[in-house]
């Protein structure tokens, strides 16, 4: 009995080191060596590429509206005959017209994570004018900018095409 207990305890301690320690121990370095930049959270000085920003003013361009908190993620499972939805979009259409922006399906609904950075670029190309008018810049350099940013399908083939917000904003700060 003795001796099954003791290969027991050994055996267990062997996987221990190899799968709890020496396993995570090189993932985290082959993350660290050849994906520095996304193992450490995709980050820029002004957040995570891979979380939605809050963006106020017609100065910027707008994603959608989930906020940038990331610990509230997930959709909020409002379906379509949903009063709340409802009084949701028509207030997020108010508010984008108030700044001169044409509201677009993906500027007025969450996505389903609820951090969601990107937007269509035909959600990009909606916010040209406001963006535009209230920097004092052609319609056509901010037209150009949002072009420059567009990541097409993954692969190409999967997905759709997309402009990462924070990115297309930093751009906008350094013009």
């Amino acid at each position: 009995m003795w001796v099954n207990l003791r290969r027991a305890v050994l055996v267990s301690l062997a996987f221990f080191v190899l799968l709890g320690l020496a396993y995570p121990l090189a993932e985290t370095g082959i993350g660290q060596l050849l994906f520095h930049h996304q193992a450490n959270g995709s980050l820029t000085a002004n957040g995570s590429e891979r979380i939605g920003q809050t963006w106020s003013g017609p100065q910027w361009f707008q994603g959608r509206p989930d906020g940038d908190d990331p610990t509230a993620t997930g959709g909020s499972n409002l379906g379509p005959r949903s009063q709340e939805l409802s009084d949701d979009v028509k207030k997020q259409m108010d508010a984008l017209k108030k700044e001169g922006i044409t509201p677009t399906n993906g500027l007025v609904t969450t996505s389903g994570s609820g951090v969601d950075p990107d937007i269509s670029p035909d959600d990009a190309y909606a916010q040209v004018a406001a963006v535009a008018k209230a920097r004092g810049l052609s319609q056509d350099k901010v037209r150009q900018l949002v072009k420059d940013h567009i990541d097409g399908p993954q692969f190409g083939f999967l997905g759709a095409s997309h402009v990462n917000v924070l990115e297309l904003n930093e751009a906008l700060a350094a013009l």
